[in-house]
C-alpha cells in the first residue's frame, strides 16, 4: 500500500481550527472499543532490527500484549496456537519512527478542557497512518497529561505520546521567581519535559535551569538569544530544536549583513566545534529542517496547497496556509537557497561528528501536515548527505536513547528485539535501499495493536472526505 506523500513559522497560528479542533469541552474521552488477538506472529519477515545496518533474512516475529515476545529464524521459532499470523514473505519490518516536535491540540493555559475529540483523533491517527508510533508534543495542556495516560492503557488510539509542558518563554516568565515557579509546578503535575520558547533573560534562564535539574525535569526546545547556544548548551539543555543559535556561532559576517552573506559565511572550525561541544553534553538535534526551507523557500503557496497530502486538512486550512506564505517578507532566491544550503550542511556534520539527530517537523505549521510532514522531512535529510540508515536512527535508536537517558523513561523501543515495544512497520520494501520504501506500508503496528493497510486506506478515505473541497 503506498500512502500518499508529502511548510512560517507563527507560533499563535497551528492552523488547529480548521483541522476542526474548535470546540472545547471536557466530556469523558472515548475508548477504543474491540479485542486484540491474544498474540501475533510476522511470519517469513525480513527484520531491518535497527541494532546495526543489516537485515535478518526470513524471520519470525512474535508479539504478545505490548512487547516483542521472539524473533527469530522462521524454521527454528514456533508460532504460538493463539497468534494470528501476518505473512511476511517479500515484506521488511522495522521499528516504528517517530515525531519528536509535533504539536497535538493546544487549549487555554492552565485550561483542563478537552479539544474536539473527532478532530483530535483524527490527528492522533495521521502520524499513525504514517508509521509514526511515538510524538513528543512540544505545546503543552493540562489534558495532554491524562490523552498520555489514556493512550498508554490502550484506551485511545495513538502513538506513545510524551508532554512538554507549557512553555517557558518571555511572557510566561519575565523574572527567575516565575520561571522557578513554573518549573516545579510541571515537574509536580507529572509533565515529561519543559518546553523553551524565546525571551527568555540570561538570569531567569539560569534559574530556571537550577531549579529543572533540582526537580528531574529536563528541558529543550528554542535557544533564547540573550542566552545563546553555548551557554545553553553547558547549563543542561537537553534538545536544540530548529537547529536554533547555531548560525549566530558559526558566521563570520557582520552583524547586520543580510541573510544571504550571513548563511554563506560559515567557519568551519567553529561548526565542528559546535558539533563537539553537543556531543561532550549529550545534547539531540531536532532539525525540523522541512519546515525552514519552507520558511525561507522561495515558491508558489497555492501550488504548494495542491500537495496530496492537503486531502486530509481542509480547505480553510489550506487558504490560512497560502495567506501566511504570502504575508512573509519576500526571500531572494539566493537568501533562499544559502539558508537551504548552510542548514543542510549542519545536519551533515552534525551526523559526521557523532551529534544524536532526532527526526521532528513542529507539524501542524504551514503546509506541515501531520504524519506526512516527517516523510518530507525524512527525505531532505537524505539529500543533506545521511545514508538511510543514520536516517532512520534519527527516528528510532535516537528516540530511545533519549527517552531513557533526559525524560528517563522506559527506552525498550527503537529495534526489533525480544522485550522491545512492539512498534513495527510492515513495508513492501527494504528501507536501508530507498528510503521510498517507507511509504509502501503494508501495516502499523503500535504497542501491539495492528492496524493493517486496508484499515489505514479506509480511515484515510473517511478523514478525506470530511475535507473535500465543494
Amino acid at each position: 500500500m503506498r500512502i500518499p506523500g508529502t511548510t512560517t513559522y507563527r507560533r499563535a497560528a497551528f492552523g488547529l481550527a480548521a483541522f476542526g479542533v474548535v470546540a472545547l469541552h471536557a466530556a469523558a474521552p472515548r475508548t477504543l472499543a474491540g479485542q486484540e488477538p491474544a498474540a501475533y506472529a510476522f511470519v517469513g519477515v525480513n527484520v531491518v532490527p535497527m541494532d546495526g545496518e543489516r537485515v535478518l533474512e526470513d524471520q519470525t516475529v512474535v508479539v504478545r500484549g505490548p512487547r516483542i515476545a521472539a524473533v527469530g529464524p522462521r524454521a527454528s521459532t514456533p508460532v504460538p496456537d493463539d497468534a494470528r499470523t501476518i505473512d511476511g514473505r517479500g515484506r521488511w519490518l522495522m521499528p516504528g519512527l517517530a515525531e519528536m516536535h509535533a504539536h497535538v491540540p493546544p487549549v487555554p493555559r492552565g485550561s483542563d478542557a478537552w479539544p474536539d475529540r473527532e478532530a483530535l483523533d483524527d490527528i492522533l491517527f495521521l502520524y499513525l497512518a504514517n508509521g509514526i508510533t511515538t510524538i513528543r508534543g512540544m505545546l503543552g495542556a493540562t489534558y495532554q497529561l491524562e490523552l498520555r495516560d489514556l493512550i498508554e492503557r490502550g484506551e485511545v488510539l495513538g502513538p506513545t505520546f510524551y508532554v512538554g509542558a507549557p512553555s517557558i518563554n518571555g511572557s510566561s516568565a519575565p523574572d527567575p521567581e516565575t520561571a522557578d515557579s513554573l518549573v516545579r509546578a510541571h515537574a509536580a503535575a507529572g509533565y515529561d519535559l519543559q518546553k523553551i520558547h524565546p525571551g527568555v533573560s540570561l538570569e531567569t534562564w539560569d534559574r530556571m535551569a537550577r531549579t529543572a535539574h533540582e526537580v528531574g525535569l529536563t528541558f529543550g526546545g528554542h535557544v533564547p538569544q540573550a542566552v545563546g547556544l553555548r551557554h545553553a548548551v553547558e547549563t543542561g539543555m537537553s534538545t536544540v530544536d530548529h537547529i536554533d543559535g547555531v548560525i549566530q556561532v558559526v558566521t563570520s559576517a557582520p552583524a547586520g549583513a543580510p541573510p544571504a552573506e550571513v548563511f554563506s559565511s560559515i567557519d568551519e572550525e567553529r561548526l565542528r566545534e559546535v558539533a563537539d561541544l553537543l556531543v561532550a553534553h549529550d545534547v539531540y538535534v531536532v532539525p525540523t529542517e522541512y519546515l525552514w526551507e519552507n520558511i525561507f523557500g522561495v515558491f508558489d503557496p497555492e501550488e504548494m496547497a495542491r500537495l496530496p497530502e492537503m486531502r486530509y486538512v481542509s480547505p480553510g486550512q489550506r487558504e490560512a496556509w497560502i495567506r501566511q506564505k504570502q504575508r512573509q517578507p519576500p526571500q531572494t532566491p539566493e537568501a533562499a537557497a544559502a539558508v537551504a544550503r548552510a542548514r543542510r550542511h549542519f545536519i551533515d556534520v552534525f551526523e559526521e561528528r557523532g551529534v544524536k539527530l532526532l527526526m521532528g517537523t513542529d507539524s501542524p505549521q504551514m503546509f506541515n501536515v501531520p504524519g506526512f510532514a516527517l516523510h518530507r522531512e525524512i527525505r531532505v535529510m537524505r539529500e543533506a548527505g545521511l545514508t538511510p540508515y543514520e536516517v532512520l536512527v534519527s527516528g528510532t535508536v535516537n528516540v530511545a536513547s533519549y527517552v531513557r537517558d533526559h525524560l528517563k523513561k522506559d527506552g525498550r523501543f527503537g529495534t526489533v528485539a525480544a522485550g522491545q515495544r512492539a512498534d513495527l512497520v510492515l513495508l513492501d520494501g527494504n528501507p536501508l535501499e530507498s528510503l521510498d520504501h517507507l511509504a509502501e506500508r503494508e501495516g502499523v503496528m503500535v504497542r501491539g495493536r495492528w492496524l493493517d493497510g486496508e484499515a489505514i486506506r479506509a480511515r484515510l478515505e473517511r478523514i478525506a472526505a470530511k475535507h473535500a473541497t465543494p
